[in-house]
């Protein structure tokens, strides 16, 4: 599989989320998709302290064992776990990783990312923090989520000579969320910053298996709650009608566009996406091989505008 950098990390240009494992997932089926992973090609692994309040974590240790050689591990820290463990604050980010190497059984994390910014913390707090981490060998990159533009410069303006800077930003961006065209990928592009998209499906709605005119599928993410709801509307089932029969006339799937589209951008290195399946993995893994013409672009630009 091809893969790009994140600061001194290569990664797969497909990664996987753990988003499912604990929620939606045991142990064992946790190890049946990683294992899935990683015969074909997925070396990149994306998770969070918050994602089953620690389980994914744990489960993802566990799936991987001592399988470390070409591994990249990513968590995050940030959002709130508990009334006391939350937020960007020093002597939190120190105990969060702790807790996290314990549940995924590791000494060291490759990318840890600050899961969204705190307003309470000055971002030189943090960043001073995180780069005490890097130092004792403890996290080998830092990066950060849900950062706007301005963020994103204020943080790297805080940055002391010689230490640690944030190399990636991981936010929403899919045919169905394009905000990160406003500003933010093109501020990681001056930047040289890794740009990571989550929910590069637009929560299964790019998958092919929401179309017009048919039920929801029964326990699907976009039928459990209000959430998802701003999704279900009839112009972005038209839209996914217009964007399957544009691929299809190309001899490509929905899921395939979704991916390979993302991919077309350079500062995008890695299309995180959560599966349940060991065949879903594949196909996600699949899914990025598609060379999107020009022509090809504008026309998708015109399906679903920026």
């Amino acid at each position: 599989m091809e893969t790009r950098r994140i600061g001194s990390l290569q990664v797969s240009v497909i990664g996987l989320g753990g988003n499912n494992f604990g929620p939606r997932l045991d142990a064992d089926a946790t190890k049946r998709v990683v294992d899935a992973a990683l015969d074909v090609g997925i070396n990149f692994f994306d998770t969070a302290d918050i994602y089953g309040t620690g389980q994914s974590e744990e489960y993802l240790g566990r799936a991987l064992g001592q399988r470390s050689s070409g591994i990249v591990l990513a968590t995050k820290f940030g959002m709130k776990m508990d009334e006391e463990r939350k937020g960007a604050k020093p002597a939190y980010l120190r105990q969060a990783l702790e807790d996290s190497l314990r549940r995924l059984g590791t000494d060291h994390v490759d990318l840890y990312q600050l899961h969204r910014p705190d307003p309470e913390v000055p971002i030189a707090d943090t960043l001073g923090a995180l780069d005490e981490l890097v130092k004792a060998g403890k996290v080998r990159e830092i990066g950060c989520s849900q950062f706007s533009a301005e963020q994103i410069r204020e943080a790297e303006a805080a940055v002391k000579p010689g230490a640690a800077r944030f190399v990636s930003v991981q936010n929403e961006y899919s045919l169905f969320q394009r905000e990160p065209e406003r500003e933010v990928l093109a501020e990681c592009e001056r930047q040289g910053l890794a740009f990571i998209p989550f929910f590069p499906l637009a929560s299964g709605l790019l998958t092919g298996k929401y179309r017009k005119g048919q039920p929801l599928p029964e326990g699907s993410r976009l039928s459990s709650g209000n959430r998802y709801a701003r999704l279900l509307s009839e112009v972005n089932f038209d839209k996914v009608e217009k964007l399957i029969a544009f691929a299809g006339s190309r001899g490509h799937t929905l899921l395939e566009l979704a991916f390979s589209w993302l991919l077309r951008r350079p500062v995008v290195v890695s299309v995180i996406a959560g599966a349940t399946s060991a065949e879903q993995v594949r196909k996600n893994a699949e899914a990025g091989g598609w060379r999107l013409t020009e022509d090809e672009l504008a026309e998708i630009d015109r399906i679903v505008p920026a």
